[in-house]
């Protein structure tokens, strides 16, 4: 290993370093300045403002003891029995997680109805009541909805399992959050999460796998004036239609009110084997009213992050590798903040989402406010069918990247799919296709490699002619005259393999985001959408993991006898100082990063390997180097052709009367 290379080692070293330093600085810098906002707030005894302030710092750091103990003093000024454990448990034990209103409540259960009313305002009797569920369903998701906030509790995926063969549930219990707040004309403070709405029917479980079916329950101030929401289930549907019904309020919500805020927050479980992989493509994602989609970035390594959007949005999105929970408006949200916190390794959840909408409020008497939920897999076609760029939250990559998967791979696959039942046959047919598309370039390739190699006795003798270092630059454009003489580009064999590359790129986003191959089975891989082990250890290595992958290493050895194969110095050709060093280091960290990454994705990389190998084999069989050595020489013995500058440098040398110097 040569100067450069361990120079090379070092600076990556140094900026895996440097960047460790610069996030974990930003993030204190974060919870530093938010800590600030809290104290000021708690100074000025705005308990509920500073209180928010805590919990959000102590969302970036969850064992900082600081915010905590504040939070607990205000607790209790506030008078509220709670301690900060309660506060942030994603899945409470149903009746540990009151809110501070049902707090007061509990306290004063005593009181009869109007009593109730004087206390909390129009909505006081939906403090209390029973809390029930209604199951409501078809062949593909499985919904319950609870009476406390009239809310979905829980959303099953009947057609999936979780990695341990349990039911896939996207969101359970009170680790969600769904409702509206609003202050009502007396100035009382509303959040329909935390009050009781009455179903309308007594029906408690409805199947909507032929007919559809709809629930509707009912928030009451009395009998003309309340909201209802309506959720609407058809057959084979993964989008469930939610209609808000506001009825009678002019009086309740203020006239000068021209929004009402939705809030939604949710903790997403695990679902997958590779918590690591999984947690790259588990992000926020957002559409803008009649615009793009964007979001958070995937692989993002920050613990915290957080977004003000100021313009109309039509969607939101809570999405992790495979699955997503999707908010669609009818027309728009006027604008939106979110907020995606990451949990540590040791929680079952991944991330903590949370979205303040802004919805349109006109303050009709009667007034209804459309949206749809979308609870379903992140599966390009299936997502495209609605028309609203949902199709958006499978990344594909970007730019020729997206368009060779969107209009080339996943055309491919899906018509193999239609007659291949096995993945690991259609991904050998797959590599196999790509390659034989490709091969004109692997040829021209090969081509340049062969010329390069019948010239190497002559690159030896120039070397012979030029031994002393000093003369390095002498010895270069000797070498570089031969090539040129002869009609050889050194680069001809690099161009070839530089237009390859976006396929490259393309299959590296392709893999890890097919939901086909999740928890498919091929060899020794029981998962092609997650990594393979063939031993698992005790440990935990830096960037690698706590297994081995035997398709990564498969990958990895057949990749570093492939670049020894197509190397210079195999070709004949002078090779970069360093560049052998890299020959090594680049497969070696290439496995360090993909022993966590899709089976499918290291089982590509390695058929291409193969093909790529048996493909010089086979060319070699049809090449003549002496024919090849023979035309070389004849196009030494041509005249060098002169570029267009040339000759207009000469002509313009002559009409000032300068004779041009004679090489």
């Amino acid at each position: 290993m040569d100067k450069n290379t361990i120079i090379g080692i070092l600076l990556i070293i140094v900026i895996f370093i440097g960047f460790s330093y610069y996030n974990k600085t930003r993030v204190n810098k974060a919870f530093n300045k938010e800590i600030t906002i809290a104290d000021s707030l708690y100074e000025a005894e705005d308990y509920d403002a500073a209180k928010a302030s805590y919990l959000k710092a102590l969302a970036m750091k969850p064992n900082q003891p600081y915010p905590s103990s504040r939070i607990e003093d205000i607790n209790r000024i506030l008078g509220i029995d709670m301690q900060i454990t309660d506060t942030l448990k994603p899945e409470p034990v149903p009746g540990e997680m009151e809110t501070d209103l049902q707090q007061a409540v509990i306290s004063e259960d005593t009181l009869d109805p109007e009593e109730r009313k004087a206390r909390f305002g129009v909505f006081g009797t939906a403090t209390t009541g029973e809390k029930e569920f209604i199951t409501l369903e078809n062949d593909l998701v499985k919904l319950k909805i609870s009476t406390l906030g009239g809310r979905i509790y829980s959303a099953e995926l009947k057609e999936f399992t979780t990695h341990n063969s349990l039911p896939l549930i996207l969101f359970d219990g009170d680790s969600t959050a769904f409702g509206f707040k609003f202050f009502t004309s007396d100035n009382r403070p509303v959040e329909t999460n935390n009050l009781y709405f009455t179903p309308q029917s007594n029906a408690r479980d409805l199947n909507a796998s032929s007919t559809t079916q709809s629930v509707a329950l009912r928030l009451m101030a009395d009998p003309d004036t309340y909201i209802e929401y309506v959720y609407t289930l058809e057959p084979n549907k993964y989008m469930i239609d939610f209609d808000i019904n506001i009825r009678g309020m002019t009086e309740i919500i203020p006239a000068n009110q021209s929004s009402l805020d939705l809030n939604w927050e949710m903790y997403l479980p695990q679902q997958e084997k590779g918590r690591q992989n999984e947690d790259i493509y588990t992000t926020i994602k957002y559409k803008y009213y009649q615009g793009e989609v964007d979001g958070f970035r995937e692989r993002s390594q920050k613990d915290m992050e957080e977004n003000e959007i100021t313009t109309r949005v039509r969607w939101m999105a809570f999405k992790d590798q495979f699955f997503s929970s999707v908010l669609i408006a009818d027309n728009f949200f006027l604008n939106a903040y979110v907020r995606s916190v990451k949990l540590p390794e040791s929680e079952k959840y991944l991330r903590n989402f949370r979205a303040e909408l802004s919805i349109p409020y006109e303050g009709n008497s009667n007034e209804t406010i459309g949206m749809k939920f979308y609870y379903g897999p992140n599966h390009f076609n299936t997502l495209k069918k609605y028309e609203v760029e949902l199709e958006e939250l499978v990344f594909l990559g970007r730019n020729i990247i997206r368009w060779i998967n969107q209009y080339v791979i996943i055309s491919i696959f899906n018509w193999l799919n239609k007659y291949i039942a096995n993945y690991g046959i259609i991904i050998l047919l797959l590599t196999i296709i790509i390659k034989m598309v490709l091969f004109p370039l692997t040829w021209k390739s090969y081509m340049s490699q062969a010329k390069m190699r019948v010239l190497k006795p002559q690159v030896d003798e120039i070397n012979t002619k030029f031994p002393k270092k000093e003369d390095a630059m002498k010895k270069q454009q000797a070498t570089m005259a031969l090539y040129k003489r002869a009609g050889v580009s050194p680069m001809g064999g690099c161009l070839p393999m530089l237009l390859q590359m976006p396929i490259l790129f393309a299959m590296f986003r392709f893999f890890p985001a097919s939901l086909e191959l999740r928890q498919k089975s091929f060899l020794w891989a029981d998962d092609l959408s997650t990594y393979d082990s063939i031993l698992d250890l005790p440990f935990k290595i830096p960037m690698y993991g706590d297994h081995v992958s035997l398709f990564t290493l498969l990958m990895t050895v057949s990749t570093i006898v492939t670049m020894k194969i197509n190397s210079p110095s195999a070709s004949g050709g002078a090779q970069m100082p360093g560049m052998k060093g890299m020959m090594y280091i680049m497969p070696i960290m290439f496995m360090l990063i993909l022993n966590n990454f899709s089976a499918g994705l290291t089982y590509y990389y390695f058929l291409a390997n193969l093909i790529t190998f048996g493909q010089n084999l086979l060319t070699k069989q049809f090449v003549d180097e002496d024919a090849i050595l023979k035309k070389l020489e004849e196009n030494k013995k041509k005249p060098v052709k002169k570029s267009k500058w040339q000759k207009r440098l000469e002509e313009a040398s002559k009409q000032r009367g300068v004779q041009p110097r004679r090489k």
